[in-house]
């Protein structure tokens, strides 16, 4: 990794002192990233309530701009420079790093939900989504979120990788991950207000590895 994207979680833990114990799981869940989007791969995100909201604001870190210019590639212009509005285009579209959040696709889920099995509904999307190389990043405050486990479960038969964001004790996601992320809180409130910058510091590394000097 970069120097400058190992800073961005070492600015994490020094704002937040707790999170030190989490370092390691952090950084190998960076590289984790940094390695599927380097081989073409795309994230795929999920979680239940307040983790739901993360899932979806994760996805917005990573499909555009978070703090560095993603102006297109000089490949990119050239793909677009036949187009009737290339100019507006090449200025406004920003480079993006592929994520899926699962939460977001509210015809499917409802239809799944009373047609099948509700607690499928992230596994369904995975088995459809997927594809080896790909990572699923399993967000459940207390790592025994049903759907969330089901999702992790299939992505693990399909060679998706599995990062979990979880509180202090991983529950049955621990035992379903290949890296646990179990950040020091055992409320939900708590941990989802360490969840939060854990991830941004994530998006922050990533876009430094792809975007940075």
């Amino acid at each position: 990794m970069k120097n400058t994207a190992v800073n961005r979680i070492d600015e994490l833990v020094e704002r937040y002192p707790a999170l030190v114990v989490n370092k390691d799981a952090i950084l190998k869940a960076v590289e984790l990233i940094v390695a599927a989007y380097t081989s073409g791969n795309k994230i795929l995100v999920c979680g239940n309530g307040g983790s739901a909201a993360d899932s979806l604001h994760i996805v917005g870190e990573l499909m555009k701009a978070f703090v560095k210019k993603r102006k297109v590639s000089d490949f990119w212009k050239d793909k677009l420079s036949n187009c009737e509005h290339s100019d507006y285009m090449i200025e406004n579209l920003q480079m993006a790093l592929p994520a899926i959040s699962l939460v977001s696709e509210a015809g499917l889920l409802t239809a799944y939900a009373n047609d099948v099995a509700p607690d499928m509904n992230f596994a369904q999307q995975v088995f459809g989504q997927g594809k080896a190389g790909d990572v699923l990043l399993a967000i459940s405050t207390s790592g025994n979120s049903a759907n969330v486990i089901y999702a992790s479960e299939v992505a693990r038969a399909m060679d998706v990788k599995v990062i979990s964001l979880t509180g202090s004790s991983g529950g049955a996601l621990k035992e379903k991950s290949d890296i646990l992320i179990n950040v020091p809180e055992d409320e939900t409130f708590k941990i989802q207000e360490l969840h939060l910058p854990v991830y941004h510091a994530m998006c922050l590394a990533i876009e430094e590895e792809f975007f940075g000097e």
